[in-house]
């Protein structure tokens, strides 16, 4: 076992991680920012080290540094949580270099899921359903357009490199391809520095459905049953559950088998997620499988009682997986809201401030996944994600009543939040009948 991890994070996932190490007794070392200096995870932490500047790209983002950091203190494996440098090959194989164990994929599955024409052209070889569109990446502009004219519009450009919503643009018909097309390229070009295009026909009024997996270094791969992440603004996540009610128990088989195969395709270790669009007819598309722990992994501890986290430690110490897939069981229902310091009345600008007061709700189901206390002064330079409500109960009717009353009772006094905007679509009709799709924020909640 890991004498020392460090975290190469911040904030709530930083604390979730400590927090399992504590219980496993392996020491962690927390890196921070100079804004950051007071932040609960350098408080919790065994050993803290300054890294940087407050610019991540200075700080969290800095792979000499964290790895300076590493040798300093003699950790022997590094957690790179969510973000930043996650997902991230380059610091996967430096690591490696080092003698100090990335706790995630190797590089090389990182390299081949991270480039989404890569990806695709894998999971259609390895006979998971893709989203119709180009075999791999777009060779030019004439050839989105030839492309587009046999599927028929509206079609996505989307960046290879891409992820967060960026480097996509939508397109309607071929006299807005040509622009749309430029657009996507440099903004790839800007945000991930590679500006390689492929397309893809925009299915509409999708739900977005993601398996949980988990693979071990014998080959053994599970899935841990999906996740519904439908719930979304601008391509970003708000709400998330597990199970989703638009699953049939053939149609949760079908598409567990099917992530597994993809996570089989790529020799896939450590924990994963494959990432679906399900439409109205129950047919479903590989869209990405995303390379490390994601935000919404504690809705599926609720329903299976496992610590994602522990065994992710567990995998990459070099040990087998303790269940098969006939061990899962999913039990109940969960929900998890994503608290943000945002105001939603002003087009969801990020807020900042410091935690006057803080009431954090309990009670059987509840948990509170946050970096917050009282006093806190929230830096403005990093993601607005002030924490996570997460619920279990029996039922989704009463895991939909346990989070009101916990959105109800919670408390962040001193600066503005969603918890409000939260409640909304916890109390839509639609939302309580199961009737979402992408689009239901956008297109139907009014604020």
């Amino acid at each position: 076992m890991f004498e020392k991890i460090l975290i190469a994070n911040r904030g709530e996932i930083a604390v979730r991680i400590i927090r399992t190490c504590r219980e496993m007794n392996i020491r962690t070392v927390a890196v921070y920012s100079e804004a950051d200096k007071e932040a609960l995870h350098t408080i919790l932490a065994d050993e803290a080290i300054c890294i940087g500047s407050a610019a991540s790209k200075d700080s969290y983002l800095n792979m000499p540094n964290i790895l300076n950091a590493a040798i300093l203190t003699g950790a022997n494996a590094i957690h790179p949580g969510f973000g930043f440098l996650s997902e991230n090959s380059q610091f996967a194989q430096m690591c490696k270099e080092c003698n100090i164990k990335f706790i995630g994929p190797d590089s090389h599955s990182i390299d081949m899921l991270g480039n989404k024409a890569v990806a695709k052209k894998t999971m259609m070889d390895n006979g998971v359903p893709t989203i119709p569109g180009s075999d791999g990446a777009l060779e030019s502009e004439e050839q989105a357009l030839a492309l587009a004219d046999e599927m028929g519009y509206p079609v996505l450009l989307k960046a290879s490199a891409g992820g967060g919503g960026r480097g996509i643009r939508i397109v309607n018909d071929a006299g807005g391809l040509s622009s749309a097309y430029f657009e996507a390229k440099a903004e790839a070009d800007a945000c991930f520095g590679d500006d390689e295009l492929y397309l893809e026909k925009f299915l509409t009024h999708t739900r977005h459905i993601e398996f949980q997996i988990l693979g071990d270094n014998f080959g053994n791969v599970v899935h841990l049953g999906e996740r519904d992440c439908s719930l979304q603004r601008r391509k970003q996540k708000v709400l998330e559950e597990a199970p989703s009610v638009a699953l049939t128990p053939q149609l949760r088989k079908q598409m567990g088998d099917a992530a597994v195969r993809a996570a089989k395709a790529v020799g896939y270790k450590n924990t994963g997620t494959v990432e679906f669009l399900l439409d109205r007819s129950s047919n479903f598309y590989f869209m990405e499988m995303n390379t490390r722990i994601q935000v919404e992994h504690p809705v599926t501890e609720m329903i299976t009682g496992l610590d994602l986290i522990k065994e992710q430690i567990l995998i990459a110490v070099g040990e087998k997986l303790s269940f098969t897939q006939k061990d899962i069981k999913q039990n109940g229902c969960s929900i998890e809201c994503r608290i943000n310091a945002e105001s939603p009345k002003n087009n969801f600008r990020p807020t900042g401030g410091t935690v006057e007061y803080l009431h954090i709700p309990g009670g059987l189901g509840v948990r509170f996944d946050s970096a917050l206390y009282q006093g806190y002064k929230i830096p403005p330079h990093y993601d607005s994600m002030l924490g996570k409500m997460i619920v279990h109960a029996n039922t989704r009717d009463e895991a939909i009543a346990r989070m009101k009353s916990a959105l109800h009772e919670l408390s962040v006094e001193g600066v503005e939040t969603n918890i409000e905007f939260q409640m909304e679509i916890l109390n839509n009709p639609d939302f309580i009948a199961g009737q979402v799709d992408t689009s239901f924020i956008d297109e139907k909640l009014v604020i």
